[in-house]
């Protein structure tokens, strides 16, 4: 559903045991960018699959953030500047900025959060993510996008 973080983004590792963190997302562009996307194709929302391709880094140079930086990413665009999520038709493959970064201390709604990031709702959990990736010393954090129906 468009402008809602009702997504999940999980933090999965191995110690002894397994570590799995869970934390209110969106992997969905706002409201916002949808109406008014900020490329001629459409606004970017990020195809399921695993990408190895974000570093720590600078969220549009403001702050630390999981950033786009090696390795292209699949994107539909969405072009029709309506609130509905279209996940079909051609796949764009490159470097598109899709980031992994937090929006405000707890939102609601994605509104301005999304271009096609995937975004983390809340500040604390933002917090607490970071303090792990920050701690693991890894110079690629992979990411993997699933579908609901994936997990059945």
């Amino acid at each position: 559903e468009s402008n809602s973080f009702d997504d999940h983004i999980y933090l999965l590792w191995k110690e002894e045991d397994w570590i799995i963190k869970k934390y209110r997302a969106t992997t969905d562009p706002g409201i916002f960018w949808l109406a008014h996307p900020s490329k001629v194709e459409g606004t970017a929302i990020l195809v399921p699959g695993q990408y190895k391709s974000h570093k720590l880094g600078l969220h549009q140079g403001r702050y630390k953030a999981l950033v786009q930086h090696m390795n292209e990413v699949s994107v539909w665009r969405d072009s029709n500047r309506n609130a509905v999520l279209d996940r079909s038709g051609q796949i764009y493959k490159g470097y598109f900025g899709i980031n992994i970064h937090h929006a405000g201390t707890n939102s609601t709604q994605v509104n301005k959060w999304s271009a096609g990031c995937q975004v983390f709702a809340r500040m604390a959990d933002w917090n607490e993510a970071m303090s792990y990736w920050e701690s693991s010393n890894q110079e690629v954090y992979p990411y993997t996008l699933l579908e609901e129906d994936d997990l059945k």
